[in-house]
């Protein structure tokens, strides 16, 4: 195999660590970069993504392995980009997923820009996903063999340019299998526990984030029934989530659920059970991963929700950029502001946003 200049993009994790371990064990010129990320005032480091534990550990995992290591300032621009994005789309009335403009924006232009001034010829992650290569040079993003950690779909955004540079050297492997490795490359990330929420939170409720940086997203309102009935007041739309049901304080003889969040009417929208279900929905902004979008109608499995299960569905290409999806059967609480992936067997044929 040649050897290659490949910067590894390190949080302090076991997975990027491992990846890490395995490029260096390949005979690749590793680089370990981390990312400082924006965080809070008055709680300088509380970002999981560059907290002092984790740029401490991923030091001492570059120098184990005894590669160079940089930090990269992105503070203003995650700021500016991510954190502004997530109050926003609060402040509409829906549910972003800031790991996707973060993924794009941050990780996969800014930090790739600087990899590749280095002189990198690639940039490596610790995402469990997979890339192929096709004779016609196009590359495919699929998803990871460990589909209990799969993260093809926050993938989906990266283009063909991202995609050529981009290695995911731990898709082959389950989560099982790389601490074992971390245990073997003696790495001090081996048993360091996955992170679940939103690195900016720093562990905190997104609501009462949003409620010391946005406290204008929380204005009292009406709750309503699709037919324009009140049956309750809100505290503020952003404390609430498609789907939810306790804690509505709305009261109708029969169990009520977040079905819309009406932001021209400051409004939340509630129905019965059966008014969760829909099983068409409009998304903007599609990035298709081969750099086009098909001809005509694709049938395809989707996920509209990093957690959610592939449902089968027909997504069909619109002149405007988006696209319109249809589920063979209906799908609970499809919420806009969170993505819509498209797949086809491992492959991830891309995605948009749920308008």
């Amino acid at each position: 195999m040649t050897s290659k200049s490949i910067v590894v993009a390190m949080s302090g994790g076991v997975d990027s660590s491992v990846a890490a371990a395995l490029l260096k064990q390949a005979g690749h010129h590793v680089i370990g970069m981390m990312l400082r990320l924006w965080s809070e005032p008055g709680s300088d480091g509380a970002n999981r993504c560059c907290s002092p534990e984790s740029m401490a550990l991923a030091r001492r995992v570059a120098r184990q392995l005894d590669i160079p290591f940089y930090v990269i300032d992105a503070r203003e621009l995650f700021r500016s980009t991510v954190v502004d994005f997530f109050i926003d789309g609060y402040s509409r009335g829906v549910t972003p997923n800031p790991c996707l403009l973060c993924n794009r924006e941050v990780r996969w232009t800014y930090l790739l820009e600087h990899a590749l001034a280095m002189g990198a010829e690639a940039m490596a992650t610790g995402h469990y996903a997979r890339k192929r290569k096709l004779a016609s040079g196009l590359h495919e993003l699929h998803r990871a063999v460990d589909r209990s950690k799969d993260q093809s779909y926050v993938l989906h955004v990266l283009d063909q340019n991202q995609l050529q540079r981009a290695l995911f050297p731990i898709g082959e492997l389950t989560k099982g299998a790389v601490r074992t490795l971390a245990v073997q490359f003696g790495l001090p990330t081996a048993q360091r526990r996955d992170s679940q929420d939103l690195c900016f939170l720093a562990g905190d409720d997104y609501r009462n984030f949003l409620r010391r940086n946005a406290p204008s997203v929380f204005s009292p309102g009406e709750i309503r029934t699709r037919s324009g009935r009140t049956v309750g007041r809100h505290e503020g739309l952003a404390g609430y989530t498609i789907g939810q049901r306790k804690g509505l304080g709305a009261v109708d003889g029969r169990p009520l659920y977040v079905l819309e969040k009406d932001s021209a009417e400051n409004a939340l929208i509630v129905g019965d059970a059966a008014e969760r279900l829909a099983s068409d929905l409009m998304i903007d902004n599609v990035n298709w991963i081969r750099g086009s979008a098909p001809e005509g109608p694709l049938n395809v499995e989707a996920k509209t929700r990093y957690t959610a299960k592939e449902a089968r569905a027909v997504v069909m290409p619109l002149a405007d950029g988006g696209a319109a999806l249809r589920f063979d059967s209906p799908q609970l609480d499809l919420t806009p502001g969170q993505a819509a992936v498209f797949f086809q067997g491992d492959v991830v044929l891309g995605g948009g946003v749920i308008r």
